[in-house]
């Protein structure tokens, strides 16, 4: 089984400003099935598409399998078929010998700035950048997929 081990976090939004930045990468992303046991996305780079489905989560572990499709059926997909939508625009940064990737997020989830960083167990140990604040893993509100439904604006509402 294919499975995805990720801890996320929100981001001190003045450190980050400091941070010398690689070429972000924007993603259109939406989903096609979302409820508590699974959800089925399809994402969509200047280079890419990729459907992918993702499980339960448990802890930070759960079940993932990514698929690359051709970006005219990941577009097919996203304008025919989801149900919800979110965009960001995503930094792959390394740090003490791993990768993190933070999302900074756009439209109605703008001023949310998130960063994953993917493990090989749960126990792994690792080191945060000083840029890394809250851990908010499990926070379900934090999703991508329940952030097309409850944005991030709504949430001072």
């Amino acid at each position: 089984m294919a499975i995805e081990i990720e801890r996320k976090y929100l981001i001190d939004h003045e450190k980050w400003q400091q941070v010398e930045k690689p070429l972000g990468q924007r993603y259109r992303q939406g989903y096609l099935l979302t409820d508590a046991q699974k959800t089925i996305r399809v994402r969509v780079t200047e280079t890419s598409g990729f459907l992918t489905i993702k499980g339960l989560s448990v802890g930070a572990t759960r079940p993932e399998y990514e698929y690359e499709i051709p970006i005219p059926d990941a577009l097919e997909l996203l304008d025919n078929f989801a149900i919800s939508e979110l965009s960001k625009i995503r930094y792959t940064i390394s740090f003490e010998n791993k990768v993190w990737e933070v999302d900074e997020f756009l439209g109605d989830n703008a001023g949310l700035i998130i960063a994953e960083i993917e493990l090989t167990s749960e126990s792994e140990h690792f080191k945060c950048p000083d840029w890394v604040d809250k851990e908010v893993t499990g926070d379900e509100k934090y999703y991508n997929s329940n952030l097309t439904i409850a944005p991030f604006k709504s949430w001072f509402s």
